[in-house]
C-alpha cells in the first residue's frame, strides 16, 4: 500500500541557509518526516529557529557531502532510525566566481568535488533505500546548469555534469521505480554574495587583463541578485512539488524568469544567442 506524506521520510542536504533552509521547513509543513543535513551542525541556528516559528519537528544530522564516510554513516542512521527514506533533496552546494587563467586547476577539482561529486555520493548511498520505497531522488541544480556564465567556468561546469548525469540516470532509476527531477534556480536573495566564496571586490582587483570584465559581471549579477532575486521560500515551493506531485517532471524551474532564460538555450542550435546574451553582460 502507498505511504502517505504523513509517514515519508526525506533527506535534504545543505541546510543551513537558503533553499535547503526553506525546503526543510517546507517538507515538514507538509507532513514529511525531515531529517535537515549540514556539513557543521554547529551553524544550524537559523534551521531550528525556523523550525520553531514554523512550529515543526526536524530531524537535524551532520552530512558532509565531500566524505564519503559521512554520507554512508548519514543515510544509514536515517533508515535506521526512521525505518525508510522516501525522498532525497540534494541541495548541498557553494558558488564561485573565476576565471581559468586566474586559479588553479586544484579550484577547478575543488568546485567539481562540492557541486557535482557530492552530489553522485549522496544518490549512490540513497538509491538502495529509494528504490525499496518507489522514492523520489530531487537535485537542486541552477539555470547555470543549463547555460554557461561569464566568470563561473568551474561552477557551471559542475551544474552541467550534475544536470547530463541525472537526465541520463532518471530513465534507468525510473525502470526501478525511482522518480528522478531537477530544479533550477535562477537569482536566490542574498546568495549570490555569501556563497561565492571569494572577495569578489578583491578579485576584480587582482584580476589582471579580465578585470574590467570581471568589474561588468560583479555589477551586473549584484543588479540582477538585488532587483529580481526570489526569496529562498519561494524557490523552495517549487522543492516541495518535485517532492509532492503525482508525476513530477524531470526538469523544474522555480520562476517565470528562469524558464525564460532557460528557454534562449534551448532554442540556440548554433550557440549565437546565449554567447550573445552572456558577452551583453561584459560590456
Amino acid at each position: 500500500m502507498a505511504s502517505t506524506v504523513s509517514s515519508k521520510v526525506v533527506l535534504i542536504t545543505g541546510t543551513s541557509s537558503g533553499i535547503g533552509l526553506a525546503a526543510a521547513i517546507a517538507a515538514a509543513r507538509s507532513g514529511f518526516t525531515t531529517v535537515a543535513t549540514l556539513r557543521d551542525p554547529l551553524r544550524a541556528d537559523a534551521l531550528r529557529k525556523a523550525a520553531e516559528e514554523a512550529g515543526v519537528e526536524i530531524d537535524v544530522r551532520r552530512l558532509d557531502v565531500t566524505d564519503a564516510a559521512s554520507v554512508a554513516e548519514c543515510v544509514a542512521g536515517v533508515v535506521a532510525d526512521h525505518g525508510r527514506l522516501d525522498a532525497v533533496v540534494n541541495n548541498a552546494g557553494a558558488g564561485h566566481v573565476g576565471t581559468l587563467e586566474n586559479e588553479s586547476v586544484d579550484e577547478v577539482r575543488q568546485v567539481m568535488e562540492v557541486n557535482f561529486f557530492g552530489v553522485v555520493q549522496v544518490a549512490k548511498a540513497a538509491l538502495p533505500h529509494l528504490r525499496a520505497t518507489g522514492g523520489r531522488l530531487v537535485t537542486v541544480t541552477s539555470v547555470g546548469g543549463v547555460i554557461g556564465q561569464p566568470f563561473n567556468e568551474a561552477y557551471c561546469a559542475a551544474k552541467f555534469a550534475v544536470e547530463g548525469f541525472m537526465e541520463s540516470l532518471a530513465p534507468v532509476a525510473a525502470s526501478v521505480g525511482v522518480s528522478v527531477s531537477v530544479v533550477e534556480p535562477g537569482p536566490v536573495a542574498s546568495e549570490f554574495v555569501a556563497n561565492v566564496g571569494v572577495d569578489l571586490d578583491r578579485s576584480v582587483e587582482e584580476a589582471g587583463p579580465y578585470a574590467p570584465a570581471l568589474q561588468a559581471y560583479v555589477a551586473r549579477t549584484r543588479a540582477a541578485f538585488a532587483s529580481a532575486a526570489q526569496t529562498p521560500a519561494e524557490a523552495a515551493e517549487t522543492v516541495l512539488q518535485a517532492l509532492t506531485a503525482d508525476r513530477p517532471a524531470f526538469r523544474l524551474q522555480t520562476s517565470d524568469a528562469a524558464r525564460a532564460f532557460n528557454g534562449v538555450k534551448l532554442a540556440d542550435l548554433d550557440g549565437s544567442a546565449v554567447q550573445a546574451l552572456t558577452t551583453s553582460w561584459l560590456a
